[in-house]
C-alpha cells in the first residue's frame, strides 16, 4: 500500500468515526441547511440536469434537495451500483420510486441509462468525506465514482462538480493519487467554497 493509500485509510477511519457520533438532530440540522444552500448555487439553479445521490445513514443529507431539484424541473439522475463497483444511472421519480439495493443504499427502480448517462449532466454532486483547499475530495475508497470523474474526461463533459460535507471535513489536505481529480465546489451548513481550476 502507498503513502496516499494509507493516508487515505487513516483519514477515512477518523471522518467516518465522527460521523457516527453524530446526533439525528444534527444530521437533521445539517441537511437542511446544505438543502438551502446548494439550492441557491448557480450551478444547480441553472441546471437541466444533475447527476446526485441519495444520502445514507449519517452522510450529509440530499434528500431534501433531491426533491427540491425534482420539484424546479430539474432532471436528477441517481446511481445504481454496478457489480464491478462502476455505476449505472436512472431517474428519480421521487421518494416512492426508490427501492432498497446492496450496501445500505437506495437506487431508482426506473428504466437504467447506462454508465455514460453521467455525461450528459450539467453538474454532478459526488459523496465525499473530506475536501482540502485545493478541491481534492476523499471519497471512501470504492472507486466508483473515480470511474465517473474519469469518464467525464474522456467524455470531454465539463460539469460542475459539486460535495456536500459537514464543515469539519473542509481539511487542510487530503492524500491524493494520480488518478483523483479536483472538485469545483464544496458545501456545508455554513457555507460554500470555491475553488479555482488546477
Amino acid at each position: 500500500m502507498g503513502t496516499a493509500d494509507g493516508g487515505k485509510a487513516d483519514l477515512r477511519r477518523i471522518l467516518l468515526d465522527r460521523r457516527r457520533a453524530l446526533s439525528p438532530e444534527a444530521v437533521e440540522g445539517a441537511q437542511e441547511a446544505l438543502g438551502g444552500r446548494a439550492l441557491g448555487l448557480p450551478e444547480l439553479a441553472d441546471a437541466g440536469t444533475v447527476a446526485a445521490y441519495v444520502s445514507v445513514g449519517r452522510e450529509p443529507g440530499t434528500r431534501a434537495l433531491l426533491d427540491a431539484l425534482r420539484a424546479r424541473g430539474v432532471r436528477v439522475l441517481l446511481p445504481v451500483l454496478l457489480p464491478d463497483n462502476d455505476l449505472d444511472w436512472g431517474v428519480y421519480r421521487g421518494p416512492e420510486g426508490l427501492v432498497r439495493a446492496g450496501r445500505g443504499l437506495l437506487e431508482p427502480d426506473g428504466p437504467r441509462l447506462g454508465p455514460d448517462a453521467v455525461t450528459g449532466a450539467d453538474a454532478v454532486l459526488l459523496p465525499g468525506l473530506a475536501v482540502d483547499g485545493r478541491g481534492m475530495r476523499l471519497g471512501r475508497g470504492g472507486g466508483s465514482y473515480d470511474r465517473v470523474l474519469a469518464r467525464l474526461e474522456r467524455a470531454g463533459a465539463t460539469p460542475a462538480l459539486i460535495v456536500l460535507l459537514y464543515d469539519d471535513e473542509v481539511v487542510g489536505r487530503v492524500p491524493e493519487e494520480p488518478h483523483d481529480h479536483p472538485v469545483h465546489a464544496v458545501v456545508t451548513p455554513a457555507g460554500v467554497r470555491r475553488f479555482a481550476p488546477a
